[in-house]
C-alpha cells in the first residue's frame, strides 16, 4: 500500500478510507497527490477483501480543487500537453474511483469545489457535515471544468440546477444540495465520522458479490436504453443465480437468521 504525506490510508473490518492529506493547502489535487489517490485506488482494488472505500480530506477541507499555481505555470508556459497529462489522469483515477467494485462513500468535512466536486461526483453516495460547502467554482477563475463536473453533474442532478452550479461558481451549503440530490444526507460536524461508519457497516453486512453487480448495474444501465438495461438486469442472474451467496441469503431468510455472505 502506498502511504505516504499526501495520501493517509486506513483499512479496518474490510472498510478502506483514502484521506487526501494536504490540509494548508485545503487538499488541493497536485499531479502528485492525484497520482499517490489512483495508485492506491489501484492497490485497493487488487485486495478483494475491501467492501467499502470511503474517500475524505484531512481537515479543514474535503478538497480545494486543482492546485491553481501548478495550472498557472502549466498554461504561463504554454505546456497544455502538460496540462493535459495532469487532466488525463484525474480523469482516469475518478473513472477508476467511479468503477470500484464495491460501494464507495464521500465523506464531505468542509469545502468542495471544482476538483473536489468532481471527487464526489465519482462516488456512490455523498454524506457531509453541516458546515460543508460544494460548488463548481471553475467559472469564478475563468477555468473550464476538466475532471468530469460539466459531464456527470447533469447526469446527478436536473440539468438546470448543473447549469446554475458550473455557471455561476457558487458555493452552497451541503443541506440545500439534499434536495436537489447531490447529497444523500447531512449531519451535525461532530457526527460526520459516525454517520459514515454507520452506514458502511450496513453496507458491509450485505452481499459483496451481490453490491458489486448492481453497482456495475446502475452504472452500465445509466449508458444504455431502458429495455437493453432491463435485460442487462435479469442476465445478471444468470451467473449470480449460481452464487454461494444468494443460496446463503434464502437460507438465512428461512432460518430467521443473520447471512454469512462470503462474496461468492
Amino acid at each position: 500500500m502506498i502511504e505516504n504525506e499526501l495520501i493517509k490510508v486506513t483499512i479496518n473490518a474490510g472498510i478502506a478510507q483514502l484521506s487526501i492529506n494536504r490540509p494548508k493547502a485545503m487538499n488541493a489535487l497536485s499531479f502528485e497527490t492525484v497520482s499517490q489517490l489512483n495508485q492506491n485506488v489501484i492497490k485497493l482494488e487488487e485486495r478483494g477483501d475491501i467492501r467499502v472505500l470511503i474517500i475524505r480530506g484531512e481537515n479543514p477541507a474535503f478538497c480545494a480543487g486543482g492546485d491553481l499555481k501548478f495550472f498557472k505555470e502549466k498554461i504561463k508556459d504554454r505546456d497544455i500537453e502538460g496540462f493535459r497529462r495532469f487532466l488525463n489522469l484525474c480523469g482516469e483515477t475518478f473513472r477508476r474511483i467511479e468503477a470500484f467494485p464495491c460501494p464507495t462513500i464521500a465523506m464531505v468535512n468542509g469545502i468542495a469545489v471544482a476538483g473536489g466536486l468532481e471527487l464526489i461526483l465519482s462516488c456512490d453516495l455523498v454524506i457531509a457535515a453541516a458546515s460543508a460547502k460544494i460548488g463548481d467554482g471553475h467559472a469564478n477563475f475563468g477555468v473550464i471544468p476538466g475532471g468530469g463536473s460539466a459531464i456527470r453533474l447533469p447526469r446527478k442532478i436536473p440539468v438546470t440546477l448543473a447549469k446554475y452550479l458550473l455557471f455561476t461558481g457558487r458555493l452552497l451549503p451541503a443541506s440545500e444540495l439534499v434536495a436537489w440530490g447531490l447529497v444523500n444526507k447531512v449531519v451535525p460536524d461532530e457526527q460526520l465520522e459516525q454517520a459514515v461508519e454507520e452506514i458502511a457497516a450496513d453496507i458491509v453486512k450485505n452481499s459483496p458479490l451481490g453490491l458489486r453487480i448492481t453497482k456495475q448495474l446502475v452504472n452500465d444501465g445509466l449508458q444504455q436504453s431502458i429495455d437493453t438495461a432491463l435485460n442487462l438486469e435479469i442476465s445478471a442472474w444468470d451467473g449470480y443465480g449460481h452464487s454461494y451467496d444468494i443460496l446463503e441469503g434464502l437460507n438465512a431468510f428461512e432460518e430467521k437468521r443473520k447471512p454469512k455472505f462470503k462474496g461468492k
